[in-house]
């Protein structure tokens, strides 16, 4: 095991914009070492006053839709234009295994070797619907290392889309055209959540299929209520095949519409006030988890919870009363 450095080190490195302590910093947030956690803890607090400055941008779509193709395409369109970019994507974990592939900067290879990149590919676990755990640790540690944009991709499965909109600025959704109901079904929360939608694929026999998507959808979404937020979300389309002007149709486009959108609630006051409202989520969500992990730690709680399973399980316990067990009888608040 690689020796653990003092805290400041770490703090150090990742202000000079140090891509291994970097890298090693977001591998103790993802620790669940009890130690590594500490040294984490004390290079967030040092770093805090560095963060907070990048627009964090969420990404997903339907697999198959090209979520790695569209990152690789905009992450180079912005690092063209004098951007910095940090790319933390969420590899599914195995189930049975639990083993990754941490594949995605095979995916990315053009982005995973520019200069102004950094592709971090993190294990889903086992968190809410396959987001890893600590990725909103690693956004801050980005940010403090000069990152001053945030790719979030997730895999596209679950309630993964909702975990991740509660971190980002800005909530991308890809989606493809003429792909049939199974894929375009995506569920009409998902479609809410949504600043954006982008048609991917957009180019040659499928431009056509791709336009008169977006027009249903533009037509769909006017059936949705307002947000309240002054923004009404577009449909876009794109395609990773290079235009006239030698890049990528339609990736321009969908970073200046991110443009007017952080723009736009800079001035009403509601990219701060998203912001707020995901500390506090974060918050709410680390009290969840620490209550949580205090359970399952009570000495024989592991034996109770298998003796009231097979009760519950031959139906001579209901679960209510099988909780009641665990924790007594429940109590109203005042």
């Amino acid at each position: 095991m690689r020796p653990r450095l003092p805290a400041h080190a770490y703090a150090n490195g990742i202000l000079t914009g140090d891509r291994l302590l970097l890298s090693q910093a977001i591998t103790l947030v993802e620790s669940r070492r009890a130690d590594d956690q500490a040294i984490a803890r004390q290079v967030l607090n040092a770093v805090l006053p560095k963060t907070g400055q990048s627009v964090r941008i969420g990404i997903t779509g339907v697999p198959g839709v090209g979520k790695s193709t569209f990152i690789e395409a905009f992450g180079t369109y912005l690092t063209q234009r004098g951007h910095r970019l940090a790319v933390l994507t969420i590899d599914p974990t195995s189930q049975r295994s639990g083993g990754s592939l941490l594949g995605d900067k095979t995916r990315m290879d053009t982005l995973s070797m520019n200069p102004d990149a950094y592709i971090r590919p993190s294990p889903a676990g086992d968190s809410l619907g396959g987001v890893a755990q600590r990725t909103r640790e690693s956004i801050l540690l980005c940010e403090a290392a000069g990152f001053d944009i945030i790719l979030v991709e997730t895999v596209g499965v679950g309630q993964s889309e909702t975990v991740v909109h509660g971190m980002v600025d800005f909530f991308l959704l890809l989606m493809l055209a003429g792909a049939g109901d199974e894929l375009q079904g995506m569920k009409r929360g998902i479609m809410e959540l949504a600043d954006a939608l982008v048609i991917t694929k957009a180019d040659g026999d499928n431009l056509a299929t791709a336009n008169r998507a977006r027009m249903e959808y533009q037509n769909a979404l006017h059936l949705f209520p307002p947000a309240g937020t002054g923004w009404f979300t577009p449909v876009l389309t794109c395609s990773a095949l290079p235009g006239t002007n030698g890049q990528p149709i339609g990736i321009m486009e969908v970073w200046q519409l991110i443009e007017e959108h952080q723009q736009l609630t800079t001035q009403n006051g509601y990219r701060n006030y998203r912001r707020q409202q995901q500390q506090l989520t974060w918050f709410r969500a680390l009290v969840q988890q620490r209550l949580e992990s205090q359970f399952y730690a009570q000495p024989g709680i592991y034996n109770q919870l298998a003796t009231l399973d097979e009760q519950v399980l031959a139906g001579t316990l209901l679960p209510a009363p099988a909780v009641d067990q665990l924790f007594g009888p429940a109590t109203t608040r005042q």
